[in-house]
């Protein structure tokens, strides 16, 4: 018994010191990465690390597969992400004669690569996949399991695949005090800003 848990705190530890030295490289590589973000490089995959925009106090758990070749991945400030997350901000061209998709070695159009937004104050639940050109509105909730296939207003609580708005974690005045304790007056919301956005959801 003693040996197995030696065993298991040595393989921690192995994991912690191949986060911390790789983390440290993957973070210089960024586009920009603010301070408190957590990485766990030992057991994820990221790819296009110059287009990843991270503003600090972030959390992405283990397996994590983020793909941005291309486009712009933003993560705000104070957002918690779950185990096995997925973003990929592009995709294959599909529409050339005479290429095989496998290939990919001729021109993407603009609109194959998109960037994706995560703003601050978000919670990413377990498994969660965010396909290119979405927004994850400030404040949200993204379920367990959900594939993101377009973007949703700040406050929302969504699921389900595609998924979609399931509620609003607050109402439109419990936003506004919401936000009065938590943001500068220039950073927060206005109330016709957020009618608009729930209307388009």
């Amino acid at each position: 018994m003693k040996l197995k848990s030696l065993i298991i705190k040595t393989e921690v530890l192995h994991e912690f010191i191949r986060d911390k030295f790789w983390g440290y490289f993957i973070k210089k590589g960024m586009g920009n990465c603010g301070k408190n973000v957590m990485i766990k490089p030992s057991t994820s995959v990221f790819k296009g690390i110059e287009n990843f925009y991270f503003k600090g106090d972030l959390k992405i758990a283990r397996y994590a597969v983020i793909y941005s070749t291309e486009a712009k991945l933003y993560i705000g400030k104070k957002v918690d992400i779950a185990p096995y997350l997925k973003i990929i901000t592009g995709n294959h061209r599909i529409d050339k004669v005479g290429y095989f998709m496998f290939d990919g070695n001729y021109e993407k159009r603009p609109e194959d690569d998109k960037d994706v937004v995560i703003e601050g104050d978000s919670w990413l639940g377990i498994n969660v996949t965010i396909l290119a050109g979405v927004t994850i509105g400030r404040g949200s909730i993204v379920a367990a399991g959900a594939v993101v296939t377009k973007s949703c207003p700040p406050y929302s609580i969504i699921g389900g695949i595609p998924a979609k708005v399931l509620k609003f974690r607050f109402t439109i005045d419990e936003i506004l005090k919401h936000e009065k304790k938590l943001y500068s007056k220039d950073e927060r919301f206005s109330r016709e800003v957020l009618i608009a956005a729930r209307k388009k959801s």
